[in-house]
């Protein structure tokens, strides 16, 4: 990590000894801010519940609870941790899921080494990672569709409601959030979309991905 960004709080959980080893020395080595490590499901769980970490770093295939399941539990708690899965598997039903979830990232075990830190950083800037790797695997490397991968929630809610022709005090009334948000979040959405900053290129953009936005 760089000296001058300050490295965000992690957990770590895989059921295999040697993996779990592998990658704590890793981190520790590389100066993250590991703060515990979990060998199954329920562990993982219990870490996050307790030292609210800003990163979990999970085997998605573990005892008493998957990557999957401690994801959606952390969603139905209002925990604001991020989640990021490591994974043997390249389904692309378990790709979609993690994707619901807000899932923050998705790797490959076999890159994992190779991605972790990208991935890291990428995540606590805020932005979800997904391995290139799995998206070529499941055949969605298109980039509108990366893209979208990119944008939160909100941005997501705020660009159905353009596709709807709403203009943003439409839009801030009806999220009951204030004008100047909404203007930060098209402006969010256009870098994350890599769009020209002309006047309605996010409305063009909007309206051809509608289907896409469901």
């Amino acid at each position: 990590m760089s000296n001058n960004t300050p490295s965000p709080s992690i957990i770590i959980a895989d059921d295999h000894p040697l993996l779990l080893k592998g990658l704590s020395d890793f981190l520790i080595e590389k100066n993250y801010n590991l703060i515990g490590s979990g060998s199954d499901g329920r562990e993982a769980y219990n870490l996050i519940a307790k030292k609210k970490p800003e990163i979990a770093i999970l085997d998605i295939q573990m005892p008493f609870m998957s990557g999957i399941e401690i994801a959606q539990k952390c969603k139905n708690q209002n925990l604001e941790t991020k989640i990021v899965l490591i994974t043997l598997h390249k389904e692309k039903d378990l790709y979609k899921k993690a994707q619901e979830l807000n899932i923050f990232g998705y790797i490959l075990k076999e890159f994992a080494l190779e991605e972790i830190e990208i991935c890291i950083k990428t995540v606590s800037e805020g932005i979800p990672f997904f391995s290139e790797k799995i998206k070529e695997l499941i055949g969605e490397s298109s980039e509108d569709v990366n893209n979208l991968t990119l944008l939160t929630p909100s941005e997501k809610k705020i660009l159905k409601l353009i596709a709807k022709d709403k203009t943003n005090r439409e839009i801030a009334s009806q999220l009951f959030i204030s004008y100047r948000t909404v203007e930060k979040h098209r402006s969010n959405i256009i870098t994350k979309l890599k769009l020209e900053p002309k006047t309605n290129s996010l409305l063009i953009w909007a309206k051809e991905h509608n289907e896409k936005l469901l």
